[in-house]
């Protein structure tokens, strides 16, 4: 028995502190009391030798690698923890890694096998142990190693990744150019609602991404009220927009990886080329911003170079290239740029406010800027919409401004803790970015009236009656801009913010500061979600632009690809029209991130844990759809194109299906979705006229016998219920082993081949006990199989009896659990299995063949080193080849240069069901009435594509005198049924005796099996009845003469009428349980399809299937 020494270990540190987990000590000689030589832990494993840390701060010292507490005691045959001897490890987040994480290797812990089996090797040898991670073995993925340089990679906080770019973003000319003339037009309260409106949208969006709005037109005094209801709004949505980025670890990709790992990459592969477009483009435009500025001040100076177009082209140009130098210089200094740019920006939005208090001049009086005066206030607090606009006109100039959101999130993969800095700085940047923009909008809304003459001899005296507007008060006359154009106010003047700031060429500053930090952020932004997606090959020709270089990553292909798209639209200088549609790129981004955090929570899936709690899935429900509604407020034609192109990527995704699976929600909710629907067919009784054959195959492999599964899924495909079983027979574990192996291997052959079916396996000592656990506990509730779906045994005549026995056995445990039993039965055989392991063998050989020719290189290029592994591979290969010609001449009779060539008819009539079977017929002797089976599964055969040019021709026994009767009453069923058919021929010869040569030929088939027990004395007879309890007795085929002439009559009668039919289904008869031998029935089947084309023997549980009533 094992115990804990620790008020002994450690000295006076050990005595007074005990480990606080397990205890780790190197003891030479045993210590007071040692376990007797023998003893085991509780694993059977004795104690060999002991190694000890030694103790720091209070026995917490860790060791170099940092895989194990330095309380675990392990020894060169056994780890020790919690004081016993075992293989168990203790929970560390190692275990939790995925395969390329770059915060971490991966760590595999140690198996159910190596936990549950009976220890025989070393447990250094299991995954997880010290030695073993020390030594690679699962410590660190193959094909990666921990980056050396770590410390060396450039990672950003909440403050420089996410607050300031978004800041920098959001704040954009808009901020100094037009929010005046919203201002003029919106009044400050509506201003405050529109801005709100944006804002609330934008705020919405899952981690820092999509956007509410909430709809309408308000105007005067309820502004107010609006603005508390949306920063209501704007508060709860703020906090539900964090739960997506907090569930998880966020990588590299911005929007594009939080959609595509939360919907799946149909729709994140659509949005990611999309955003990635957008962003690229939204380059050119800030560009051009900034180039039409600097053109303004140009041709105020008279210095233009050739025109202000192609100036604003060359201007943009030289932009561009300077912008792309910063961000391949690294994100360090792309950073830096954004600081400064940010202290520029800060700098001409604090000198506006300072402006405003700055006591105005009569210049700037007559250009309609008076200080802060409650007349202007209350004159701009209302709408005053001109020329055509309106609310919604005037938001969809307002809403880009708010687009910019986005820029933290974009550089995740950068970032030092995204989950934490994501909603962090977003959520800042956006309360930040929108109280300045609300406190402009007061603040010019309170100092500037709407219009100006810019005159100062457009004075008045205080006698002088005014017609009621606030510059009148003020002892201003603008009545003249009623009748004619003027060029100041805030309805006319762009360049308001310059004209009331303290210094106005710091607001120029700012617009330049705004739009290259834009542009800059957008510069980088498109790379690297671009990179993301071509990385996850979800579209195959963009691979190529995946590659990242240095020790960021950085994404330099994406880099110059983005370049030469934004100097084309420079080029273009066409962004008037273009500008709508990527407003819509960005609107469709954030309302599929908005739908992600909806889709995520509605799914219930357990992953969904996100660490904010406060979050409500209707909330992102409703920002998703007005997200929808902005973008056909904004522009209804651009709504239609960015939906139109959404939907053309996530078609051509789907179709292309990409061999990705990142536990999406869609995942999570078709679970649900089926789940429910499972469970709501428990409650409904199952009816006739819904009755469809749910199938087990007895396949094995589902590679081995395609002819069964492709003549099952023949009736089954979209329509029914179909499990591929397989028996894995042998040593239990082993058996195990290889069924676990098999299970996700086989479902994906299954799925690649398009093969609309489940694979099921179970372990049993032999078929018979395999199958049986198939036929009870298969199927989930009301999807339960009815219908067992089994190949002939071709073999019956040279196998072990007991596997006869086995396989009738099989058929009667089908009919005592109540299912159908269908038997398809093919002369040239089912099996392939031996062609494909022979097939398997030569495609070894070949890549054997292709090492070597590469060793071969190698060792001309490399010399010795290359020459070991020569020589290796030569063995490899010679033993290859003579294990092949072993196994080709021992099992197979066949060369292994033509494997392709053996059995040539076995291989054409395995594939036979998956090819149009033309015009011909499906013969059905329906002879027996089992509730409808035999004549339901040719009927859904007929309505398939590949069958629906075989006609039904009906065959049935019945008696001389009144065939036309029963013809009659056939055609009377069939019709009430609805199945129509070609022919309907009545036997009445069914029970006449068969051919003296047919009789002869099953006497010769059964001879080998018979006991013959009536020619010998009674003692020796029973002596081989004992011996052979399995043979056919003279009584037994006494008793049942008369059934066995039926299957020798039946079989004559096949060949005679139904020689040239596709496919023929007969009623397959029945043998009574310890009544009839296994070998009797066998023969029965045999003799019955012998010399056919292939025949399904069919039987129903006698319980109707099929009926007339509706």
């Amino acid at each position: 028995m094992d115990r804990d020494f620790n008020s002994s270990f450690g000295g006076e540190a050990g005595a007074g502190a005990p480990c606080s987990r397990f205890h780790v000590r190197l003891v030479d000689e045993p210590p007071e009391y040692e376990p007797p030589p023998l003893a085991a832990g509780e694993d059977g494993v004795s104690h060999v030798q002991r190694f000890e840390f030694g103790f720091q701060n209070r026995g917490d010292s860790l060791r170099a690698d940092g895989l194990y507490h330095p309380c675990d005691t392990f020894s060169s045959s056994y780890l020790k923890t919690f004081g016993h001897n075992t293989a168990d490890r203790v929970p560390r987040i190692d275990f939790y890694r995925n395969t390329g994480s770059l915060s971490g290797g991966k760590i595999n812990r140690p198996s159910l096998a190596d936990l549950h089996e009976d220890l025989k090797g070393d447990i250094l040898s299991i995954p997880g142990t010290v030695d073993g991670v020390a030594n690679g073995d699962g410590a660190v993925d193959a094909g990666r190693k921990p980056s050396e340089n770590k410390d060396e990679l450039v990672r950003f906080g909440w403050i420089k990744g996410v607050l300031v770019r978004c800041m920098l973003n959001i704040w954009g000319v808009m901020l100094f150019i037009r929010l005046s003339w919203i201002v003029g037009q919106a009044g400050i309260g509506l201003g405050v609602v529109l801005i709100l409106l944006a804002t609330v949208v934008t705020s919405i969006t899952g981690l820092s991404t999509s956007a509410i709005s909430t709809n309408g037109c308000v105007r005067g005094g309820l502004g107010v009220v609006i603005i508390s209801l949306s920063s209501v709004v704007t508060v709860l949505t703020g906090i539900s927009m964090s739960a997506i980025c907090t569930n998880g670890v966020v990588r590299g990709g911005g929007a594009y990886y939080l959609i595509s790992r939360s919907l799946g990459p149909e729709f994140g592969g659509s949005i990611g080329l999309i955003f990635s477009f957008a962003n690229a483009v939204a380059v050119a435009m800030y560009v051009v911003g900034f180039a039409e500025t600097v053109v303004d001040i140009l041709k105020e100076n008279n210095v233009l170079m050739v025109d202000p177009i192609s100036d604003i082209r060359i201007v943009g140009c030289i932009t561009v290239v300077v912008l792309l130098g910063i961000t391949v210089a690294g994100m360090e200094w792309e950073t830096k740029a954004q600081v400064v740019l940010l202290i520029i920006l800060l700098i001409g939005i604090a000198n506006f406010f300072i402006g405003t208090v700055i006591r105005s001049t009569i210049e700037k009086r007559s250009k309609g800027f008076f200080n802060y005066q409650a007349q202007v206030f209350v004159e701009n607090f209302g709408p005053s919409f001109r020329d055509g606009e309106s609310f919604f006109s005037v938001f969809a100039i307002f809403f880009p401004a708010a687009t910019g959101i986005l820029a933290g999130a974009n550089i995740s993969g950068d970032l030092k803790d995204p989950q934490a800095a994501i909603p962090k700085g977003t959520m800042l940047a956006i309360f930040v970015t929108a109280l300045t923009y609300i406190a402009v909008a007061i603040c010019i809304g309170a100092t500037v009236v709407r219009d100006a003459t810019g005159s100062v001899n457009d004075t008045i005296s205080a006698l002088t009656s005014c017609n009621g507007s606030a510059a009148c008060t003020l002892g201003y006359d603008f009545s003249g801009c009623n009748t004619q154009m003027c060029n100041f106010g805030l309805m006319n003047n762009f360049q308001v913010m310059s004209m009331v700031s303290g210094f106005g060429p710091l607001i120029t500053a700012g617009i330049f500061s705004a739009t290259l930090s834009s542009a800059l952020a957008s510069l980088v932004s498109a790379p690297k979600i671009f990179q993301a997606l071509c990385k996850d090959n979800i579209y195959k020709g963009l691979y190529f632009f995946g590659k990242g270089y240095g020790k960021n990553n950085e994404p330099i292909r994406s880099y110059i690809l983005t370049f030469f798209i934004a100097v084309a639209f420079i080029l273009i200088a066409e962004l008037n029209t273009i500008a709508p549609v990527i407003s819509n790129f960005f609107l469709a981004s954030y309302a599929l991130i908005n739908f992600s955090c909806f889709h995520a929570s509605y799914s219930k899936s357990p992953g969904w844990r996100p660490a904010f709690k406060f979050y409500n899935m209707w909330v992102s429900l409703l920002g998703t759809v007005l997200c929808c509604a902005v973008m056909f407020v904004i522009n209804w034609w651009a709504a239609v194109i960015t939906v139109a192109v959404v939907l053309f990527l996530n078609i051509y995704v789907i179709y292309n299906k990409p061999e990705v699976n990142w536990g999406s929600s869609a995942q999570a909710m078709s679970y649900v979705t089926a789940l429910q629907d499972a469970l709501s067919l428990t409650g409904v009784n199952d009816h006739i006229k819904n009755f469809r054959p749910q199938c087990i195959v007895l396949t094995g492999s589902p590679k081995s016998r395609p002819a069964l599964l492709d003549l099952t899924l023949s009736f089954t495909k979209n329509f029914s219920l179909c499990i591929c079983s397989q028996v894995f027979m042998g040593p239990r574990k082993q058996t195990v082993s290889d069924m676990n192996l098999s299970m996700d291997n086989y479902q994906q052959w299954l799925s690649r081949n398009k093969k609309k079916a489940f694979y099921a396996a179970v372990a049993g000592d032999n078929l018979r006990d395999g199958v049986k656990c198939l036929l009870q506990a298969s199927g989930l509730g009301r999807m339960k199989p009815n219908t067992l779906v089994i190949g002939y045994k071709r073999d019956w005549r040279t196998a072990n009896p007991q596997d006869v026995e086995n396989y009738v056995g099989i058929l009667h445990d089908a009919f005592d659990f109540e299912y159908g039993l269908i038997i398809l039965r093919i002369s040239q055989g089912l099996d392939i299995s031996r062609i494909l392991q022979i097939q398997e063998e030569l495609q070894r050989k070949e890549e054997e063949k292709i090492a070597l020719e590469a060793a071969k290189k190698d060792e001309q290029e490399h010399g010795k080193q290359g020459l070991r592994s020569l020589k290796f591979l030569n063995k490899a290969v010679k033993y290859s080849s003579n294990t092949l010609a072993v196994n080709a001449q021992k099992d197979f009779k066949i060369s292994a240069g033509h494997a392709a060539d053996f059995n040539q008819r076995l291989l054409e009539a395995s594939t036979r069901f998956q090819m149009n079977q033309g015009k011909g017929t499906i013969d059905v002797w329906w002879l027996f009435d089992d509730g409808g089976l035999t004549i339901l599964i040719p009927y859904l055969l007929t309505i398939r594509k590949k069958w629906c040019g075989c006609k039904l021709r009906i065959f049935i026994g019945g008696k001389l005198d009144s065939i036309n009767e029963e013809k009659r009453a056939m055609a009377a069923l069939l019709g009430k049924f609805r199945i129509q058919c070609a022919d309907i021929k009545v036997i009445g010869d069914i029970n006449m005796k068969p051919s003296k040569e047919s009789w002869k030929r099953f006497e010769e088939l059964i001879e080998p099996y018979q006991l013959h027990e009536g020619s010998k004395d009674p003692a020796t007879a029973e002596i081989l009845l004992k011996e052979h309890p399995w043979k056919i007795t003279d009584a037994e085929l006494e008793r049942f003469k008369d059934k066995t002439y039926r299957q020798v009559k039946l079989n004559e009668l096949l060949q005679e009428n139904s020689r040239s039919a596709n496919i023929i289904v007969v009623s397959l008869p029945i043998a009574r349980k310890e009544a009839v031998s296994s070998y009797l029935y066998m023969a029965w089947l045999e003799i019955l399809s012998r010399n056919l084309p292939p025949v399904i023997m069919i039987r129903g549980n006698q319980k109707n299937v099929l009926t007339f009533y509706s």
